[in-house]
């Protein structure tokens, strides 16, 4: 009897043999990235800006998301808000790593996202935890009429440690950012409660003069004190592939939603 087999077969890659931290492999891997959802928009509602402040800034907010339903798809964003600052506060007395810290501020943002997706219901929205955001997002926007996701990214004790202190880098601004990057969105708005970015806080100096459009590499050149979206984003911004550029609104506005999904220019563009 014959012993003979067939020939092993090979799988041909172009990196089968190759180094993937080799830096001139990783330069060859640059190309075309396809946009999987490019009509969808990011809606991200911060939680300290908006949420924070009650029905009186929701509930008008959620109106303005519902009557532009019939002319645009969304998904929410929700972020956390002063429940995870004092959080942080106690996990900092109590030594906690930057992990243990992300772990905890999702927990707030999962909950505020929850309360959003409450009141969208009956609208055709439905909730979606952050690995069904991956799996089934797209099966969902087919059958519903949007989504709401908690913003907080899932790096929990995997979080990037920060270059200075031990506060998350990656809040819900960075994780509603990624989602618009990933999915290739039409766009990613951030409904903050300022008109916009501002050479220095508005709130607090009179003199800071309103920046309408900027490259995101120029605003980390400029080393602002303070900023109304996490610098982390700027960083990303500066190697998005699908999702280059950011709109930050005044969600406490009425209208400035919508003006900024039809694409007039409201508030301040930060682009790659």
């Amino acid at each position: 009897m014959s012993l003979d087999r067939p020939s092993a077969q090979h799988v041909e890659s172009t990196l089968m043999r190759e180094s993937l931290v080799d830096k001139n492999v990783i330069a060859r891997t640059e190309g075309e990235v396809s946009s999987i959802l490019p009509d969808v928009n990011v809606i991200q509602i911060g939680g300290r800006s908006i949420m924070d402040r009650g029905r009186s800034a929701l509930l008008p907010l959620l109106e303005e998301i519902v009557a532009n339903q019939p002319k645009h798809r969304m998904i929410i964003g929700v972020g956390a808000g002063v429940r995870s600052r004092h959080i942080f506060s106690v996990g900092l007395d109590l030594g906690l790593p930057t992990g243990a810290l992300a772990a905890l501020s999702a927990k707030d943002a999962a909950q505020n996202a929850y309360m959003v997706s409450c009141l969208l219901a009956r609208h055709g929205f439905v909730y979606l935890e952050a690995p069904f955001v991956v799996q089934l997002l797209p099966a969902m926007l087919a059958a519903a009429r949007g989504a709401v996701f908690n913003g907080i990214p899932p790096y929990s004790l995997w979080e990037h440690p920060p270059k200075i202190g031990k506060l998350p880098p990656h809040g819900s601004d960075a994780g509603s950012y990624l989602v618009g990057e990933v999915y290739g969105v039409r766009s990613v708005i951030f409904l903050k409660d300022v008109d916009g970015l501002y050479s220095a806080d508005p709130k607090t100096d009179s003199q800071a003069e309103f920046i309408p459009e900027i490259r995101a590499q120029e605003l980390i050149d400029k080393k602002l004190l303070t900023l109304p979206i996490e610098p982390v984003v700027l960083e990303l911004l500066t190697r998005a592939k699908l999702a280059r550029g950011v709109r930050i609104v005044n969600g406490l506005t009425p209208g400035n939603l919508t003006r900024a999904l039809a694409g007039e220019p409201v508030g301040t563009l930060i682009r790659q």
